[in-house]
């Protein structure tokens, strides 16, 4: 499944889902998708940003996206400014989508029967002079098809009933929005989906940090258009936020190339968490991560180096991801000629199981570094995918200063063989006379492949073969035998 900024890189049509808040607007996304690609909770609200997928029937393959909950107009009295500014955020993000798509598929809710927001969305849709598909959903068996029949006075036909969550009706759905549909030929240069709907994606970039450290302002900025909802509440975004740019030239020196740019919730702990919504969300971003290549922290320099901003570096750490560490907000900070090198060192002495990581001091608000940021990304989406030869390990092992590195006990290590096993992140199994890898140990050599090999930004794991392994397999041969 794809996402993409505004101008999508595709030529298949695109199909806008609409509709007010909570009529299952992201259950039918889902369905359509064939994948729990956006939080679908009893809370109304979910959905903020446009979220963008790929769905196919009959051979005929279209985009389809879900957008937040809509109600035109002002905020109604008491929401206050940020929840004011918030709604007006999410109207804006749906018409982006509405402007940008070929068909519309307005969603209501048969339970709920006919109200004047579904009236006044139809009209506003009406307005477009783009087709329009009414989906009466939550008609969840046969016997409650008459509940889609007073939505008929709304004026949009076909109106077809559906239950997104047991996917009743669907069917008939997908027939309406294909029926006038052809499958097009991929733009030259374009990501193209082939038969697994997928584009073909060089890079998987994760933007982890914090709730309200300027992730979705980082993504608009990279993708060069206003992608990701961006306001002053904390948690504005919930789901992740996929979007497609290319790829900067110089990684692919101009044949071309695709980055798909992850804008994760922002990670609390789990007691900090209180809604369902806001739950799923910590738990679908801890998820994006592990599919994704490379992650960028985001740090607020307004706030510093926090406890959770530890832990969420940790997450990353361990799942394997290359890690760039990006102080954001740069611009809002009174500066000095050591403010950098201050910086630096709290940095690397509060998370100093990233000594690995390159830093680079940025605002995403202005632009500053961004450029840097992009190279630094590329540099560390080449590194862990780096292979090293077994004649250069061997030649790494005869020059190693094992003198420098004992284990508890002070018995002096004997490594015997080194091999790289993977990469993504680099792998390296070990033979030795031990029967543990001691932390230290492993320290000690993971510098030293990092220093004589260029392994920046990325974690180098290292595993201990068992010891005797060879004899035990030629002993059960000749068993065998």
């Amino acid at each position: 499944m794809s996402s993409h900024p505004k101008n999508p890189p595709s030529s298949r049509p695109l199909v806008a889902i609409v509709g007010r808040p909570n009529v299952g607007k992201s259950s039918l996304f889902n369905r359509l998708a064939g994948q729990r690609r956006a939080i679908v909770t009893n809370e109304p609200g979910i959905t903020r940003d446009r979220l963008y997928g790929v769905a196919t029937w009959e051979g005929k393959t279209f985009e389809v996206v879900d957008t937040g909950g809509l109600v035109p107009g002002e905020p109604r009295s008491g929401a206050g400014e940020s929840g004011a500014s918030l709604a007006r955020e999410i109207f804006r993000q749906a018409q982006v989508a509405i402007e940008a798509a070929a068909l519309l598929v307005l969603v209501v809710d048969t339970r709920a029967g006919v109200t004047p927001l579904d009236a006044e969305l139809a009209r506003l849709l009406a307005r477009t002079g783009k087709p329009v598909v009414l989906a009466a959903n939550k008609v969840d068996t046969p016997r409650l098809a008459s509940a889609a029949l007073p939505f008929h006075e709304l004026g949009i036909q076909p109106v077809v009933a559906v239950s997104a969550e047991h996917g009743l009706g669907v069917g008939e759905l997908l027939d309406e929005l294909t029926k006038d549909l052809t499958t097009a030929e991929p733009e030259s240069g374009a990501p193209d989906s082939g038969e697994t709907g997928v584009p073909p994606v060089t890079l998987n970039v994760a933007l982890i940090g914090r709730p309200n450290v300027g992730k979705s302002t980082l993504l608009n900025r990279l993708a060069g258009s206003e992608r990701a909802i961006v306001a002053p509440e904390p948690g504005t975004t919930r789901d992740a936020v996929d979007t497609l740019i290319p790829a900067p030239p110089f990684v692919h020196k101009g044949r071309g190339g695709w980055w798909r740019l992850v804008d994760t919730a922002g990670i609390r702990r789990k007691g900090k968490t209180k809604l369902v919504a806001e739950k799923l969300s910590v738990v679908m971003a801890r998820k994006r991560l592990e599919r994704a290549d490379v992650a960028v922290l985001l740090l607020d320099a307004t706030e510093g180096v926090t406890k959770q901003d530890a832990a969420i570096a940790g997450y990353a750490h361990e799942s394997g991801r290359s890690l760039v560490l990006a102080v954001n907000k740069w611009d809002a900070l009174e500066k000095d000629t050591h403010t950098v090198e201050l910086w630096t060192r709290a940095i690397r002495r509060r998370l100093k199981f990233l000594d690995y990581s390159p830093l680079v001091f940025l605002s995403a608000l202005t632009g500053q570094r961004v450029e840097k940021l992009r190279g630094l990304v590329a540099q560390m989406g080449a590194v862990r995918q780096k292979r090293v030869s077994q004649e250069e390990l061997k030649e790494f092992l005869r020059e190693l200063p094992l003198e420098r590195a004992t284990v508890p006990g002070g018995r002096g290590v004997r490594i015997y063989s080194l091999e790289q096993v993977a990469t993504a992140p680099p792998t390296f199994l070990l033979r030795a006379n031990l029967a543990k890898l001691h932390f230290g140990l492993e320290r000690f050599l993971t510098n030293q492949l990092r220093e004589r090999f260029g392994f920046a930004g990325t974690p180098i794991r290292l595993r201990l073969a068992r010891r005797g392994g060879r004899r035990r397999r030629r002993a059960g041969a000749r068993r065998k035998g």
